[in-house]
């Protein structure tokens, strides 16, 4: 086990505690109590961060540690290290306006993106 991914992995987790504690703080400041999820537009957009970067890691953990294990533990690192700040972008974008969050996603998205396809060629040079 490589401990780049293994460091991506935990700032990964912890950008998404952190975000997850954004949405509490923004039930306080806008006062919407659950279960409520909608109410101000500025606590929906922080809300929408928080749960897009859960679907987002569904897809992006899996990825960083196939590529790791069939294309480079350093080089997954890498990358995932860049899907990292892309969300940090992606988060602080949206968290100013929607429309805002674009090249945020468009980075983590890349990233991913790139990891599932060198795990996908890793795995079938293996095959052959």
């Amino acid at each position: 086990m490589s401990i780049w991914p293994s460091l991506v992995t935990a700032c990964a987790l912890l950008l998404y505690l952190a975000v997850t504690i954004n949405v509490g703080r923004a039930r306080m400041k806008y006062k919407i109590l659950p279960p409520e999820m909608t109410g101000d537009e500025n606590f929906e957009r922080v809300v929408r961060v928080q749960q897009n970067t859960l679907e987002q890691l569904v897809l992006f953990l899996p990825t960083l540690w196939l590529f790791s294990e069939w294309i480079s533990p350093v080089w997954a690192g890498g990358l995932g290290t860049v899907w990292v700040i892309g969300r940090i972008l992606y988060a602080w974008g949206y968290y100013q306006a929607a429309e805002k969050r674009m090249l945020g996603f468009g980075i983590s998205s890349l990233v991913t993106f790139t990891l599932l396809g060198g795990a996908i060629v890793g795995i079938i040079l293996s095959l052959v």
